[in-house]
């Protein structure tokens, strides 16, 4: 890869801050665009191969000057709350589908080609079932989140046959570590329930604590997410990111436990609309095409790094 920066959507984020500082490790130059609505300029290192642009991806003109001169783009930028989307389908929209135009069209503009995409398992609703979900399993999605994730992987896919456009598409499964904003009700249940066990405050559970979860820590997905820029050629489709492990969240809980000592009273109430019930990645596809960290990261060693912060 050449000295030009990448650019990093999100970059201020949990993901992306944690993916600027690998590839600042690997001697890149970082672009970042950020409107810091979740994200936290504190995230990101003061580093001279570090540019940081406030705004947002529905802004087509300010994405078109952040693409400018860019060898890729790492598009994690997106309003990822799935209840923020059922409460307002049409401004989340605009960060999660026409931000995502934005950028694919900046990119044809430019000629640049590589872009590593951040979908979602929502885009499979609940046809997991219990059982391991491959990239083939029918998409359904529930939110307007799920929707416009799944309605970008397509954009990206014309961009790629019309434009020549390398999008890898990696649909997340659950994600979490450091960085992560534990204030917000819609975070990763992960950064809230280990935030709420350090203070000692009573702990929520929406539902029976038995729906599942596919959980990698983001030290691993960063890595992965490296190793896209860096492909010489990609395959075509979406890819699953995930360690194919399902996890309750009652185990979850019983791991939080062990790692802060002992955990907080935990109530249970009614499940929230749009969420799923059980997901895991089959990621086979992932397997042949990447290589995980090996060792992957447990989740005592994930908890516990977490908890450094």
């Amino acid at each position: 890869m050449d000295k030009s920066p990448v650019l990093v959507t999100g970059g201020a984020g949990f993901i992306g801050s944690n993916l600027v500082d690998l590839l600042l490790a690997h001697g890149h130059s970082v672009r970042i665009l950020d409107n810091l609505s979740t994200g936290k300029q504190a995230n990101l290192p003061s580093h001279p191969r570090v540019e940081f642009i406030k705004g947002d991806v529905a802004d087509v003109q300010l994405v078109r000057r952040a693409v400018q001169g860019c060898q890729a783009v790492v598009h994690l930028a997106a309003v990822a709350s799935v209840q923020a989307s059922v409460e307002d389908p049409v401004g989340t929209h605009q960060s999660n589908l026409v931000g995502t135009l934005n950028i694919c069209e900046a990119m044809r503009e430019a000629g640049i080609r590589r872009v590593v995409f951040a979908s979602s398992a929502a885009v499979y609703g609940n046809n997991g079932d219990g059982e391991a979900i491959d990239e083939e399993t029918p998409k359904a999605p529930l939110t307007p989140y799920a929707a416009d994730k799944l309605a970008s992987e397509h954009y990206l896919d014309f961009y790629r046959r019309q434009h020549g456009l390398e999008p890898v598409v990696f649909r997340f499964f659950n994600i979490y570590g450091p960085r992560q904003d534990p204030s917000s009700p819609y975070s990763g249940v992960i950064s809230i329930f280990t935030e709420r066990a350090l203070k000692r405050q009573p702990i929520t559970v929406f539902g029976d604590g038995e729906q599942t979860r596919d959980f990698l820590y983001v030290g691993d997905l960063v890595e992965l997410l490296g190793q896209a820029l860096k492909q010489e050629e990609i395959d075509v489709g979406a890819i699953n990111v995930g360690l194919n492990r399902a996890t309750s969240l009652n185990q979850l809980l019983a791991a939080i436990g062990d790692v802060v000592g002992e955990l907080p009273p935990v109530s249970y109430q009614a499940a929230r609309s749009g969420d799923i019930r059980h997901s895991r990645a089959d990621n086979a596809r992932l397997l042949q095409r990447y290589r995980l960290p090996n060792p992957v990261t447990g989740m005592r060693e994930g908890l516990a790094r977490l908890l450094e912060r």
